[in-house]
């Protein structure tokens, strides 16, 4: 029953944008909506990425500090 009554609901609201703004307005509304939906992921994927990113640089860094201190005492001798 609530199925049924979701589905009439968004088959009303869409019939009511199509009448106030036209056809082509509503599409590029859908459109709009679909792009912000696509971006959203993006951005948590990049969330994420920046979070193992972070991680991995964390844990290198120990071995990264050794390198460098041995390349400047190489440099000074």
């Amino acid at each position: 029953m609530l199925s049924m009554t979701a589905f009439y609901l968004v088959f009303l609201i869409f019939i009511c944008l199509v009448a106030y703004a036209g056809l082509d307005a509503t599409m590029r509304l859908f459109a709009y909506m679909d792009l912000q939906l696509r971006y959203s992921w993006v951005r948590f994927r990049m969330v994420l990425m920046r979070r193992k990113l972070r991680q991995q640089l964390i844990k290198d860094l120990p071995q990264y500090n050794k390198t460098i201190k041995e390349l400047q005492n190489n440099d000074r001798t």
